[in-house]
């Protein structure tokens, strides 16, 4: 089973006043991964810049790298990608090592550590957006009880900020302080990814953050609306043997095949569409559209 998308992502930065010099960082190509495929990617960027490299980040993203050394006074990249999720296999929640266990083996230890292991370890600790504090514990209390399955927990615990936070787009900004957000109890899924997060480590657990975007569905009778989505973020949890498993706690669900990964990382500042440095522009705040479709509904 499969389903296959075409994704337009589109950011326009309108600048006060000519940029003279920019460098810019976008994660626009989605993650090569076991669940899905890429057929068809194109990035077009206006105005050309100097320089541009295509590569890959610290944590094995695409990345595009760009330089732009002539003035210009607007920015417009535009993503166009045609991709195919496949179905992920069922995991046993039940049968999963319990979550001391887990956290345990992801200590140090002078023994030697396995290669996937090491790897997860980058994923314990603080980082930009996440921080690692006891309240987070205590708030995440009741989703791990002594000797809990550690997927079992996560779910409780996706359940939980499901169930108690309200989705609110006026609420929080980037970098509104996730205690902020815990007080609230409002924001978008960016700040329930980041609070999941700072659960889950503040257990001694390794979780990564994932971006991407997500297939909504439009009202009954009325048609998808062009430039109407976003990008979406969800979380994921290391388990061995099982590896990485994903959960939106947004949503309340396991990602599956209307989920389609772009990037992970420690937070939202390791996978940000589009960042960079500029020199002039003055005030500017980026128009970004974005269009999830099912490859069938697309006009021919």
């Amino acid at each position: 089973m499969s389903a296959q998308y075409q994704i337009i992502h589109d950011t326009h930065y309108h600048y006060d006043s000519p940029v003279s010099l920019a460098q810019q960082l976008a994660h626009l190509w989605p993650r090569p991964c076991a669940w899905q495929l890429c057929r068809e990617q194109v990035l077009d960027i206006s105005p050309q810049p100097s320089w541009r490299v295509d590569d890959y980040d610290v944590f094995g993203n695409p990345l595009t790298r760009m330089t732009f050394e002539r003035p210009h006074d607007a920015l417009k990249v535009s993503a166009r990608l045609k991709v195919e999720v496949l179905a992920r296999p069922a995991v046993d929640f039940a049968g999963s090592q319990s979550w001391e266990v887990v956290r345990d083996a992801l200590c140090y230890s002078s023994a030697p550590i396995a290669e996937d292991l090491m790897k997860a370890c980058r994923y314990r600790f603080e980082s930009p957006y996440v921080r690692l504090k006891q309240t987070f514990v205590a708030f995440s209390a009741s989703c791990f009880p002594p000797g809990r399955p550690l997927l079992e927990g996560t779910q409780a615990l996706m359940e939980k900020i499901f169930e108690e936070f309200t989705f609110d787009a006026e609420a929080t900004q980037v970098a509104t302080p996730l205690t902020e957000v815990l007080e609230r109890r409002r924001g978008v899924c960016q700040d329930f990814a980041h609070l999941m997060l700072a659960c889950l480590r503040s257990r001694g657990l390794a979780a990564r953050y994932v971006s991407g975007y997500l297939l909504t569905q439009p009202p009954p009778g009325q048609p998808r609306l062009i430039g109407a989505d976003a990008s979406h973020a969800w979380v994921s949890v290391y388990c061995p043997p099982l590896g990485w498993i994903d959960f939106d706690p947004t949503n309340n669900v396991q990602p599956a095949l209307e989920h389609i990964t772009l990037a992970w990382g420690r937070d939202f500042s390791d996978v940000s569409p589009l960042r960079g440095v500029i020199l002039g522009g003055g005030s500017h705040d980026p128009e970004v559209q974005v269009t999830v479709m099912p490859l069938d509904e697309v006009p021919g």
